[in-house]
């Protein structure tokens, strides 16, 4: 065990090129012109970059870097990227020289037609481009390959189309900068130049023994168990959750941590999560587009180091049946260049007319786009989470609390708020504990998309997915809400008069959407369709959203997304959700046919001369024999509905890409696999473990 002093505030962000170290090495006019591209966005010229450019490589071979690489997201759920050393044409005397222009900073030229594209780029149509984007720091990463200087990009086709996660999300958060800056400026607010979505992610991830892992074909291809009964202890103890982090996790938890803070990710939580092996990292809030890149490196790291201690980290949304799954916690929150939250509602919320307009639009863009928020958590993994008692329901709904649900009621009511809830003081009874005021509202962990004190947190999105698609809608619907909001006051004539009428409106028409009570209740469900709030159970049923003619209004409005981009997002979505139950019913077929009927067959026979051999020594055979009638009823049974799932998976794999196809797998092949699986499943509780060819749930998530 290391005993290592680590000094955060030495390594902390030793590997970022950023603001420190660019004032340290760039020439001041060349940072000056740096810093108003990053706040202002204003265009940089390509003899700025080169000096940029050359300042970067030098400071990355000074790590130890060796290659650069665009560092981009693209639409296949994970980060891409080419290295290129720095090595130039050898000179005449034998020797390189090291060289890194600013053309090569600017722009790259990955394969666009290599990437999903949903038909944007046909595959003689390969060229596509990567464009640096200054507004999220460069870092050098360390690892087998050595040392790569990283440069986070955006990635767009040759006609301009966005085929990557960024470009959408940069676009969002221009939108709601400007439609946030016209709502201040109604109130007055004449210093704030920038208002910023903050965001922090929490990660949850389950961590296996690496030589298990490998013995499952399931969690090779798939990242989840297709197969695998409950071991005899669950979660049902509650005890793992918060509980004393083993040394091995420990360990591996310290090394994660180091490895982060050296490229600048603020690592600041980590505990036990609640099912058996499952953890969670969470980082502190940052703009946006950093955030977004952050939990990318936070997940590669996960994974990388994971490696490194003998062990695999699974990002799978539901690794395993009849345990919790992982989600992540998207808190979102608006924030000014001065330090100005818009979504604090002070000590006084229904005195602070700002935070009740804000407040109520977002109600309103909530309830108004609830099904685009659905979609944005869209993952055939999600579609074992969301509503499984485990995370939130499938059905949006908004948690004010108790302290904001009163002011609401005040001014569906009465038209005006006059008082908010205050905090008591907590009492335990005990005198040596110390005393405090409590806050004023309780918190929901079964709500989609919570208000907790002074952001928001939309629990939807899950485990393995980017959270990019969530803030893009999140930050385009709510400056939808802001702009029409923004319209309706600058033309009144009396501000304070039509700015309470407008939060009156607003809270009136959007009351519905607001659910502070049990959201996994089967009441909840029930009063949800009363209320007309859609319950979009499957993923298949999330992708049309993105396609209707409200949403390809509300994009095209603030320029974030084309129609043409929504229709190809459309039909990567279909492909890809197509290609996983597909991918998951063939590891299904393999395993079955080449792991568990044989295994299974070769214990019958041993159990049949076990029933032979007790016969002939005069005892009763009695149990034997009935073990053995028992699993081959249950093999007869898999066996049938191993048959099943080849016919049907082979059917559907015919049918052309789209909606159609991705249905059928929702609808026929996905059942065919729990027809499988179940049978199975009860083999594996009846088959000696020595004959079971493969570790059990209890090896997977208590021995490691």
């Amino acid at each position: 065990m290391s005993t290592e002093k680590i000094n955060v505030a030495k390594i902390f962000g030793e590997n970022v090129f950023n603001d420190t170290v660019m004032q340290e090495r760039l020439p001041k006019k060349v940072y000056i012109k740096l810093k108003k591209t990053i706040e202002e966005g204003r265009e940089l010229d390509l003899e700025t970059a080169d000096v940029i450019a050359h300042e970067m490589k030098e400071w990355a071979i000074e790590k130890g870097a060796t290659h650069y690489t665009h560092w981009f997201l693209p639409l296949t759920g994970v980060t891409a990227e080419k290295h290129d050393s720095f090595i130039s044409a050898p000179q005449p005397s034998g020797k390189v020289l090291m060289s890194f222009s600013g053309k090569e900073l600017i722009k790259g030229e990955p394969d666009a037609s290599s990437f999903p594209s949903g038909g944007l780029r046909a595959t003689f149509e390969a060229r596509g481009y990567t464009m640096w984007d200054c507004t999220s720091p460069a870092f050098v990463r360390k690892d087998a390959a050595g040392a790569i200087l990283c440069i986070p990009t955006a990635f767009c086709s040759y006609t301009g189309e966005a085929l990557d996660q960024k470009t959408p999300l940069l676009r969002s958060m221009e939108a709601i900068n400007a439609q946030a800056l016209r709502l201040l400026r109604l109130f007055g607010n004449t210093t704030s130049k920038k208002v910023t979505p903050s965001v922090g992610a929490e990660q949850e991830y389950f961590l296996v023994d690496a030589d298990k892992f490998l013995q499952r074909k399931d969690l090779i291809y798939t990242g989840r168990t297709l197969f695998g009964a409950m071991p005899p202890k669950g979660q049902e103890m509650d005890d793992h959750y918060f509980g004393t982090i083993r040394q091995r996790i420990a360990s591996f938890m310290k090394d994660v941590n180091e490895e982060l803070w050296k490229v600048g990710v603020t690592a600041k939580t980590q505990h036990n999560e609640v099912a058996p092996a499952q953890h969670e990292l969470a980082p502190i809030y940052a703009e946006a587009n950093i955030a977004v890149d952050h939990n990318q490196i936070i997940m590669q790291t996960l994974k990388r180091v994971a490696c490194q201690h003998g062990m695999k980290c699974l990002l799978h949304e539901k690794p395993f049946k009849g345990v919790n799954g992982s989600g992540k916690h998207n808190n979102w929150s608006l924030t000014t260049d001065d330090g100005i939250n818009m979504l604090d509602p002070g000590k006084t919320p229904h005195e602070n007319i700002q935070f009740l307009l804000v407040l109520t639009c977002i109600l309103k863009a909530v309830n108004r786009h609830a099904d685009l928020l659905r979609e944005s958590a869209a993952d055939p993994g999600n579609d074992h989470r969301l509503g499984a008692n485990e995370a939130p329901p499938a059905i949006v709904s908004v948690f004010l609390g108790e302290q904001l649900e009163d002011v609401i009621e005040q001014l569906i009511s009465a038209g005006e708020a006059t008082h908010s809830i205050k905090g008591e003081k907590l009492a335990t009874s005990v005198r040596t504990l110390p005393e405090f005021t409590k806050d004023a509202t309780d918190r929901n962990r079964t709500s989609p998309f919570a208000f907790t004190g002074n952001k928001f947190e939309f629990r939807m999105v899950g485990s393995r997915d980017s959270v990019a698609s969530a803030n893009i809608v999140l930050n385009t619907i709510v400056a939808e809400a802001f702009s029409e909001a923004c319209d309706v006051l600058e033309k009144a004539d009396d501000f304070q008069k039509a700015v309470h009428d407008l939060i009156k409106e607003y809270a009136v028409e959007n009351q519905k959407i607001i659910f502070n009570g049990d959201g996994y209740s089967e009441a909840w469900v029930e009063e949800a369709a009363r209320r007309g709030l859609p319950n979009i159970r499957s993923m298949v049923d999330a992708i049309p959203a993105l396609v209707t003619d409200k949403s390809i209004d509300l994009f095209a409005k603030f320029g974030v997304f084309t129609k043409t981009e929504l229709e190809s997002r459309a039909e990567i979505h279909y492909e890809n959700y197509s290609k996983a139950i597909n991918i998951e019913a063939r590891t299904m077929i393999d395993m079955a046919r080449k792991q568990f009927l044989p295994a299974i067959i070769k214990y019958t026979r041993t159990l049949a001369d076990t029933v032979n051999a007790v016969k002939e020594a005069g005892a009763d055979a009695s149990v034997q024999s009935e073990t053995l009638a028992e699993i081959t009823v249950l093999l007869k049974e898999a066996r049938a509905a191993l048959m099943e799932l080849e016919k049907v998976t082979g059917e559907v794999a015919q049918l052309p890409d789209g909606p159609e196809k991705a249905r059928a797998y929702y609808e026929v092949v996905h059942p065919a696999m729990d027809a499988l699986r179940d049978p199975v499943d009860q083999l594996e509780m009846i088959v000696d473990k020595e004959a079971w060819p493969m570790p059990s749930y209890g090896d997977l998530i208590f021995e490691v």
